[in-house]
């Protein structure tokens, strides 16, 4: 099967987690990708993770975003994007509150804005790549984005950081799930074109 896609197209499934984000003692957390690229080989993957010792779930979102999209541009270059993500917090402040805060030399009503040096950050970032941010529910049955969520925990847990974009561990994540009675009839490729055919899905 031939499959149109857009050029250069790029998927990521990402996620942060918190561990015990809602103590007021200092909480270790992680941010992870799930980056899928197409080829004329196929799909390429690859995994991408940093880990913060003291930091909440929406730091940690904006941080994993930016640094990713950093890092494709350097390392890949100008790319088209959809970026799945559980957290309102950084999809509906890509897709909504960003455009007021920049009309209004980022300041928002109401008060200062939470985070700002890292959202400007992000939005420096994600002008190099034409970029649609998507929100996916977490936990709700998408294996990739359940993978990401792997990722983010045990970078959280160990604080361990994958210095750059690195060979995914996707194959054998999924074939472990698929042996638990999980996921038995994803495809993943599939699923990658599905989300970045061409409009005209021809």
């Amino acid at each position: 099967m031939t499959h149109q896609v857009s050029h250069p197209v790029v998927l990521v499934h990402a996620d942060e987690s918190c561990l015990g984000n809602q103590n007021a003692t200092p909480s270790r957390g992680g941010a992870s990708a799930f980056v899928e690229m197409h080829s004329d080989a196929g799909i390429d993957r690859k995994d991408f993770y940093l880990s913060s010792p003291d930091t909440t779930n929406n730091r940690m979102a904006l941080i994993g975003a930016s640094k990713l999209m950093a890092l494709i541009t350097g390392q890949i270059g100008t790319r088209v994007i959809t970026y799945c993500s559980d957290s309102q917090y950084l999809v509906k402040g890509m897709n909504e509150w960003i455009h007021s805060w920049k009309a209004r030399s980022w300041n928002r009503r109401g008060g200062p804005i939470e985070n700002l040096e890292m959202w400007q950050t992000l939005d420096r970032a994600a002008a190099q790549h034409r970029v649609t941010f998507k929100w996916v529910r977490g936990h709700a049955g998408n294996p990739k984005n359940e993978y990401a969520d792997h990722l983010a925990v045990r970078a959280a847990e160990l604080q361990t950081d994958s210095g750059g974009l690195v060979k995914s561990g996707w194959d054998g994540w999924i074939l472990d799930q698929n042996r638990r009675g999980a996921f038995a009839n994803f495809n993943a490729d599939d699923h990658f074109y599905d989300i970045t055919r061409t409009p005209s899905g021809r």
